[in-house]
């Protein structure tokens, strides 16, 4: 993915980081929004893909929307629109993507960044992250309905009406993430959730994910329903096949994606 500009991509494996790169603070200008939803979307249809990391470059993982350069977005009637529609479809893609996406954050993650984090499948955070909702202090709102997957009533509305943060430490406290560890341990823990994952069928992975999507605002009877349905249909899968023989003969499954 040599094209894109602001974002990085390597690959490790069946894992692949992407790493936000939009100095100083990994602002979500229009580049990189658009460039997380172009290579979202490319992952998707990468069957050598099986599990994606998140994070940003230096000191912070998003600080938020690129408020310095929306006046240049910003010009026409219909631009508003536009860009509103894009950046939604940039949290969509992370939420759609086909591989599961784990959200390594390094630091802030602010307005935008909640919603990068909220839109991922699993959080880890380093000692010095913190999530906040500052929109108030610019006359502002955004991320909110996003936060609302990974906060209480009262403390995301403490949240959005003074601007607090949440460091680390108490996300891990209020189960908001999966680990808090230090700066150099952050991606090592990330990758070693990811290596886990990918040692799955990536097919039971795939629809996993896609299923979890689909009944989190179901009600508990249709959504155990669609899970049922789901499980079904994995279940005649030669990688289903595979994972069961390789339980009974007590060895390491071996799968093709089939």
């Amino acid at each position: 993915m040599n094209d894109l500009t602001q974002l990085h991509v390597t690959f490790d494996g069946n894992v692949a980081t992407l790493t936000m790169d939009a100095p100083p603070v990994n602002a979500l200008t229009r580049t990189l929004n658009d460039e997380l939803t172009i290579a979202l979307d490319r992952i998707s249809e990468m069957d050598e893909v099986r599990v994606v990391i998140l994070t940003g470059a230096g000191k912070v993982f998003c600080a938020g929307a690129d408020l310095k350069g929306r006046a240049h977005v910003i010009k026409r009637p219909g631009d508003l629109l536009a860009h509103s529609r894009r950046t939604r479809e940039c949290f969509h893609a992370i939420r759609e993507c086909a591989k599961p996406v784990i959200a390594a954050i390094n630091g802030a993650a602010l307005g935008s960044g909640v919603a990068m984090a909220a839109s991922s499948d699993i959080l880890v955070v380093s000692e010095n992250a913190s999530l906040g909702l500052p929109e108030i202090d610019v006359g502002l709102m955004g991320g909110a309905r996003h936060a609302m997957r990974l906060f209480s009533h009262s403390r995301l509305r403490r949240m959005v009406l003074t601007g607090m943060r949440v460091a680390g430490a108490e996300l891990y406290r209020l189960g908001v993430v999966e680990a808090c560890v230090a700066s150099d341990d952050l991606l090592p823990t990330a990758h070693e959730i990811a290596r886990t994952i990918a040692s799955k069928s990536p097919l039971a992975t795939r629809l996993a994910k896609h299923t979890l999507n689909v009944i989190e605002e179901m009600s508990l009877r249709d959504g155990y329903r669609y899970e049922q349905d789901m499980t079904a249909a994995i279940s005649k899968t030669e990688d289903a096949r595979e994972a069961q023989l390789a339980f009974r003969e007590k060895r390491p499954p071996v799968f093709r994606g089939l």
